[in-house]
This record gives structure tokens, sequence and C-alpha cells, in this order.
């Protein structure tokens, strides 16, 4: 019985390592894959943004550095591990739909501002009348 009683203690130590298991380690293994499977991705002429927040094109790749310009003949070194996020087509596509969002927001709160003063004129003639 004693066996028994010394296995059962070690089932709440043996559920905590699983958890932890899948909550933390793999999913950080994951992350790290896909982290490193961006940086190996990298190519002259993509648009990436830095751990910093500098958005930028690479204009060329080292083994331990890529050389990033950031504006017309502004360039920067940084390390491979400084690049945080590399941009595609789909965020570019994002930017432009937020963009358009954005610019239809801004007309209907425009129109939206100029019915209530269209209202109160036609409110003035009826009076006057």
């Amino acid at each position: 019985m004693e066996i028994m009683d010394q296995l059962n203690a070690f089932w709440p130590i043996i559920l905590m390592v699983v958890i932890f298991y899948f909550l933390l380690w793999r999913p950080q293994k994951k992350q790290q894959k896909r982290r490193q499977e961006m940086l190996d991705s990298l190519k002259t002429g993509a648009k990436v943004v830095t751990a910093g927040g500098l958005y930028g094109t690479i204009v060329s790749l080292h083994e331990e550095y890529l050389v990033i310009r950031i504006a017309d003949k502004v360039e920067v070194k940084v390390t491979r591990s400084a690049v945080n996020q590399l941009l595609g087509k789909h965020e570019a596509a994002e930017d432009k739909k937020s963009k358009k969002k954005e610019a239809v927001k801004t007309v209907e709160e425009t129109s939206s501002a100029a019915a209530p003063a269209e209202e109160t004129k036609s409110e003035a003639t009826d009076d006057a009348k």
C-alpha cells in the first residue's frame, strides 16, 4: 500500500509538468520556429520592420547583419535578429484598406456634420413663412 500512496503523491507533479509542456514550452518552440523561418526567408527588396520600429527595404544581406534603406540615400546596418516583422503583400493590402476606411469615415463625418446645418436652414425658412 505504501508504494501506491507514493505513486499517488507524484501524480500532481506529473500533471503539472504535462500542463507546463502544453501551455509554455510547446507554443514557445512553435513561435521560435516561425521566427527562424521568417529570418531565413529574408530577401533583397523585402520590406521589414525592425524591433526599434524602423520601416525599410532590405538592400543587402550578410550572414550576421543586413542593410536596410529607410529613406532616400539613408541606409542602416542592423543585425538579423533586429528584424521584427516581414511586411508582405498582405500587410500592404491591409494598410490600403485601413486608409480607405479612414477616408470613408471622414466623408461620413463631414456629411453628417453638414446635415444638421441644412436642417436648421430649412427650419429657419419655415419659421419665416
